[in-house]
């Protein structure tokens, strides 16, 4: 049986907080998802790896407990103990009853190849279904697979927050979308997986979020990129324009000669932060002015009226 370092599966320092946790755990989530990685047998066991370490580093009880196997295990290889013999009664595992079981045997025959969902050493540290002597004991309650699913979302209700519904397990439910979802963001429904075993708790939906491209907005982080076309006679004497947003458009004074491709900074008007809409990015306008095009027979005579006043100006 092979002995999980969840740390070094997700890259995280044994120090690592929370926050750095769960960015490590959304960055590796993304990138070996099954929907991204079809009919990839490697990247699934991946998947299915990087989701056993952070449901154990996610969680400060479990987190603890494996911290304090780290150390005994260390100490116990370290003086010549075989995996086999190794007591895993004081964690939770192996027997339960405050009883020490050890086994002498095959490991394959104790574990019988594992659960699918989570590996040996996962069911071994945090809840076996055996006791002492190899022999199969009664199964106990277990808890339900977790479900992984993937939902894509616009740019508008990612900014806006939206209502979506789902089908699971026969069921459908609304799920209600927070403004300032960002790629990559797992969702966590609570006891809406798979049903658990023997009366234990269900597993949970996990929900990965991925942002459809928008043909007007390009989003960097939480500040959000957009071209507007500038009339030209409003870049040349300054006047206000309606900018449209993924929320409500917006008014804004565009200065007396303005260039094309002239950058304008709306401070906060970005995407806003997850559950916290007090929190924004910008929103950076880039002019594009605009030549008007079948002018009239009047306005191409004042057009050159003014190109007679600006090369007299300049003589």
């Amino acid at each position: 049986m092979d002995v999980k370092d969840y740390y070094k599966i997700l890259g995280v320092d044994k120090n690592a907080t929370a926050d750095q946790i769960k960015k490590a755990y959304r960055k590796l989530a993304v990138k070996y998802h099954p929907d991204k990685n079809p009919d990839n047998k490697a990247a699934e066991d991946k998947f299915k790896e990087i989701n056993e370490a952070y449901e154990v580093l996610s969680d400060s009880e479990k987190r603890k407990k494996y911290d304090q196997f780290g150390e005994n295990y260390k100490y116990y290889e370290q003086h010549g103990g075989r995996p086999e013999d190794f007591d895993w009664s004081q964690f939770g595992g192996g027997g339960g009853g405050g009883h020490t079981y050890t086994y002498q045997g095959n490991m394959d025959d104790m574990f019988g190849g594992g659960s699918g969902q989570f590996s040996d050493f996962f069911e071994q540290l945090f809840g076996s279904r055996f006791s002492g002597g190899g022999r199969r004991q009664q199964q106990r309650t277990s808890r339900g697979r977790d479900v992984q699913a993937t939902m894509e979302v616009s740019l508008a209700d990612a900014y806006n927050g939206a209502t979506r519904q789902v089908e699971v397990n026969g069921s459908r439910l609304n799920i209600k979308l927070k403004p300032g979802l960002y790629e990559g963001q797992v969702i966590r429904l609570k006891g809406k997986g798979s049903p658990g075993r023997q009366g234990g708790e269900n597993g949970d939906l996990l929900i990965t979020i991925q942002l459809a491209p928008h043909p007007g907005y390009e989003l960097k982080g939480q500040d959000l990129y957009a071209d507007v076309a500038i009339p030209l006679y409003t870049a040349v004497l300054g006047g206000k324009i309606t900018v449209p947003t993924p929320g409500t458009a917006l008014s804004m004074n565009i200065p007396a000669g303005t260039d094309s491709g002239k950058v304008f900074r709306l401070k906060g008007k970005g995407m806003p932060a997850y559950d916290n809409k007090g929190n924004a990015g910008d929103l950076y306008i880039k002019a594009v002015v605009h030549i008007p095009t079948n002018l009239s027979q009047k306005e191409k005579e004042l057009f050159q009226q003014l190109s007679q006043l600006n090369e007299n100006g300049n003589a």
